[in-house]
């Protein structure tokens, strides 16, 4: 079953930052749809996800995922 996490980053600023961390985890097996969102620090994540896979793109983007929302 499909369903949409949303998790709080720390670190996005800018369009480029929601960018950079939009690739990495569209990438992820599973993942079907991605947004995120740098003002509210947080990205919405839909598919069948792997949460440490989620946590590790985010991190080798440079940004530190913090937890769900």
């Amino acid at each position: 079953m499909s369903s949409t996490t949303v998790f709080a980053v720390e670190g996005m600023s800018c369009g480029h930052c929601e960018r950079t961390v939009s690739t990495r985890l569209s990438a992820l097996p599973g993942v079907t749809a991605v947004t995120a969102d740098a003002k509210a620090g947080r990205v919405s994540v839909a598919g069948q996800i792997d949460e440490a896979r989620v946590r590790a793109a985010v991190d080798e983007a440079g940004f530190t995922l913090t937890g769900r929302i």
